[in-house]
């Protein structure tokens, strides 16, 4: 599989807004954000961030690939949990500086790393003052130690 050359975006604002060329800007670091969302219901499942690379790979393969900013290095998301990810639809903004993909979880239907369905299972509340975490999804769908062996 040959690689996927981006071009690089259009001083333009017009070419960046149009169809035609896909030009993803990525940050300073080589990095864009994805969004990603189940293409059935539409639930926030994460948000992650993509290098050239791994937008390629998405591209391509139709499987979600991301850049794991704390570990350095090319991700495919579910290669350990078998919770893959098929892409079902790519879009982005109209400056292409951020990707949202449509996706549908293969294995255990969970995206989080904790076992939870999407990476967004708790509220900020103010309490005394104070910004408070509560857990409002509190479903595992695997467990983790048994996943990853942490």
């Amino acid at each position: 599989m040959s690689q996927l050359i981006f071009n690089q975006p259009s001083e333009d604002k017009s070419a960046l807004e149009d169809a035609g060329d896909f030009t993803p800007r990525f940050d300073d670091r080589g990095l864009i954000t994805a969004i990603v969302t189940d293409a059935g219901d539409g639930e926030l499942l994460m948000v992650a961030h993509m290098n050239a690379q791994a937008l390629a790979l998405t591209i391509q393969t139709g499987t979600a690939h991301y850049f794991s900013r704390s570990r350095g290095k090319l991700w495919k998301k579910g290669e350990t949990s078998g919770n893959l990810q098929t892409v079902k639809e790519i879009r982005t903004d109209c400056d292409q500086d951020a990707i949202w993909l449509k996706v549908e979880v293969a294995g255990h239907d969970a995206t989080c790393h904790t076992g939870r369905r999407s990476c967004f299972y708790r509220t900020i509340t103010l309490r005394d003052g104070k910004p408070m975490l509560d857990i409002f999804d509190d479903e595992l769908h695997f467990d983790p130690q048994d996943v990853y062996g942490k």
